[in-house]
C-alpha cells in the first residue's frame, strides 16, 4: 500500500489523468540566453511537470569553439534551475530548452530527460522536441539493425540518430533528409555551434510560434512564453517549416525558410484548444480564451442548463452554473453569457476552490487514495451550492472516476440535483500524435460504448450532455482555407497513420 501522495500525484497531475504534451523553447542571440529560457519554461509549465532541462551554447574564444552547457532534473522548473545556475553553469549567447510530459520513454530515468545533446563530425547539437513519432517502432528498428545504440527509451533520439547519420552534404538537406522519413507530431527545437532551428511537422498538430526580442529570435510552443519575456509574436511556424536561425538571418532580418513538404489539409489537435493550451495564449493563429468562450457558447446552445421546478416563480432559488477550476473557466463564461440571453433563472457562481498549494498529504489506513487526492486539491462553497440545482461546467471526462469523486464531493453540499455539460464530445480513443490518454479500455466512453445515459447513471447525475464534434468544429477558426484539425479521439478517425497501439513506456528494456 502507498502511504502516502506525493506532491505531483495531486498537484501536478491532471484530475482527468490526461495530461499535457512538453512544451519547447529557443532562444539565439541574447546574452542572458538561459534566463531567458527559464523564463519561458516557466510559462510553459503547464504542458509538462515532470522534468526540465536547458542546454546553451557557449563561444569559447581562447580555444575558437563552443561549448554547450547542459542542466537538467526531475520535478518543475523553478526547483531545477537556481540563480548560479543560470548564470554560471549556463552561459552563452544561445539556449534550447523543454518541459516534458512523457508520452514514450519512462518518466523515471534521467537520461529521457530533454534536451538531448550529442557531439558528431559536424560540431554539438542538441534537440528538444514536442509531439510522437508514429513510425519510431520501424526507425528505431532499422537504425538498431545499423549499429546504431540507443542510450534513451524516447521517440526523440531517433532524430537525432537519423540526423547525425545523413549522407546528405550540407546541414539544410541532413534536416529535410530526416523530417521526410519521420512521421507524426513534431515541433522541434535544434541547436547547433551557430544555429538554431526550428522544425514543424507538415500538419501543425502542435502549436509552435515565433517571436523576436531586442535583436533575438525565439521560438515557443506558446505565446505564453513570449507574452512573459515581453517579446514580439511574429508569426506561427508553418506546418511543414524547417526555420534557421543565424548570424547572417541577424544581421539581415530575413530568416531562411525551407519546406519539409505540404499537405492539402492541416490536423491541428483541437484539445489544445479546449484544454491543454493555457487560456492567455494564442495558437494555431487565435486566441484560446475567445475560442473557450465559443465552444462554452455552442454547449449552452445544444445544452442548456435545467429550469426552476417553477419558472414563473421569482422568488424561487436560481439554477446556479460553476465550473471545475481552472481549465473551464473561460469556457463557462461563455456558456453562462450565451444562457442568460435566454433565461433569467441562471447564475454563475464560484462552487469550487482549487488549492494551488498542495503537498505531500499523509494517508491513514482505511482511507481512500482517490478521494484524499480529491479533497486536498478541491473544496466546496457549501453555502452557494446547498439546496441548488447545480450545473457543472467542464472541458472532458476521460476515465470518469475522479469526476465522480468530486460529484461526490458536492453531494456534501446538499444541492437539489447535479447537472453535468462537458465542452467537449465524448472521448473514445486515445490519441497518438503527442498526449497521455489512457487506453480505450480505460476510456469511461467506450467502456460504456457511448451510452450516454449509462455514463451519466455511473457518475451519479441527474443529466449529462456533451457537445456534438459538429459543433465544436463549428466553434473552432479556419484561418486559411487549408485549417483543418485531429478529432481522432471523439472519431477514431486518424489523419496520420500509426504503427500500432503502444504503451508509451514501449521502447524500456
Amino acid at each position: 500500500m502507498k502511504d502516502f501522495i506525493q506532491p505531483e500525484d495531486v498537484f501536478l497531475s491532471d484530475e482527468k489523468s490526461v495530461r499535457a504534451n512538453c512544451g519547447v523553447f529557443g532562444i539565439f542571440n541574447h546574452p542572458k540566453s538561459a534566463i531567458m529560457t527559464y523564463y519561458g519554461l516557466h510559462a510553459l509549465q503547464h504542458r509538462g511537470q515532470e522534468s526540465a532541462g536547458i542546454v546553451s551554447s557557449e563561444f569559447i574564444s581562447d580555444k575558437n569553439k563552443y561549448r554547450f552547457n547542459v542542466h537538467k532534473g526531475h520535478g518543475l522548473v523553478l526547483s531545477i534551475f537556481d540563480e548560479d545556475t543560470l548564470l554560471n553553469n549556463l552561459k552563452g549567447n544561445s539556449a534550447i530548452g523543454h518541459n516534458r510530459y512523457s508520452t514514450t520513454g519512462s518518466s523515471n530515468k534521467r537520461n529521457n530527460i530533454q534536451p538531448f545533446k550529442v557531439n558528431y563530425k559536424d560540431g554539438n547539437l542538441a534537440l528538444a522536441h514536442n509531439g510522437n513519432l508514429t513510425n519510431a517502432n520501424f526507425l528505431r528498428k532499422m537504425l538498431q539493425e545499423e549499429g546504431t545504440i540507443f542510450q534513451t527509451s524516447t521517440d526523440t533520439e531517433i532524430i537525432l540518430h537519423l540526423l547525425a547519420r545523413s549522407k546528405e552534404e550540407d546541414f539544410i538537406h541532413k534536416l529535410l533528409d530526416v523530417f521526410r522519413q519521420v512521421r507524426g507530431s513534431y515541433s522541434v527545437v535544434i541547436l547547433t555551434d551557430d544555429k538554431l532551428i526550428a522544425a514543424r511537422d507538415p500538419y501543425g498538430v502542435r502549436p509552435f510560434v515565433m517571436g523576436k526580442f531586442d535583436g533575438s529570435y525565439i521560438f515557443a510552443s506558446e505565446t505564453t512564453s513570449l507574452d512573459i519575456l515581453n517579446a514580439e509574436y511574429v508569426r506561427d511556424v508553418e506546418p511543414g517549416e524547417i526555420i534557421v536561425i543565424d548570424d547572417d538571418v541577424i544581421k539581415s532580418g530575413t530568416v531562411k525558410s525551407f519546406f519539409i513538404e505540404k499537405v492539402a489539409k492541416y490536423k491541428h489537435c483541437i484539445f489544445e484548444y479546449i484544454y491543454f493550451s493555457r487560456p492567455d495564449s494564442q495558437i494555431f493563429e487565435e486566441k484560446v480564451d475567445k475560442v473557450r468562450r465559443k465552444i462554452g457558447a455552442a454547449l449552452a446552445v445544444e445544452n442548456p442548463p435545467p429550469d426552476k421546478d417553477n419558472p414563473s416563480d421569482d422568488k424561487e432559488k436560481k439554477v446556479i452554473i460553476i465550473n471545475v477550476p481552472d481549465s473551464s473557466n473561460t469556457a463557462t463564461l461563455g456558456y453562462f453569457n450565451e444562457c442568460v440571453k435566454k433565461t433569467k433563472n441562471i447564475k454563475h457562481e464560484i462552487g469550487l476552490i482549487r488549492s494551488h498549494y498542495v503537498g505531500r498529504t499523509f494517508i491513514e489506513p482505511g482511507q481512500d487514495h482517490r478521494q484524499m487526492k480529491v479533497k486536498t486539491k478541491f473544496n466546496v462553497v457549501k453555502g452557494v451550492l446547498a439546496n441548488r440545482k447545480v450545473v457543472i461546467v467542464d472541458d472532458s471526462i476521460v476515465r470518469g472516476t475522479t469526476l465522480k469523486l468530486l460529484v461526490d464531493l458536492i453531494k456534501q453540499a446538499k444541492p437539489k440535483e447535479i447537472h453535468l455539460r462537458i465542452t467537449s464530445p465524448p472521448i473514445i480513443s486515445p490519441c497518438y500524435y503527442g498526449m497521455d490518454f489512457p487506453s480505450k479500455e480505460e476510456l469511461i466512453a467506450n467502456q460504456f460504448n457511448g451510452d450516454i445515459e449509462a455514463i451519466r447513471n455511473s457518475l451519479g447525475v441527474e443529466s449529462l450532455n456533451y457537445l456534438s464534434v459538429e459543433s465544436l468544429l463549428e466553434s473552432v477558426p479556419k484561418t486559411t482555407d487549408k485549417t483543418d484539425y485531429c478529432t481522432a479521439c471523439f472519431t477514431r478517425n486518424y489523419p496520420i497513420p500509426i504503427e500500432i497501439e503502444t504503451e508509451k513506456s514501449k521502447f524500456d528494456e
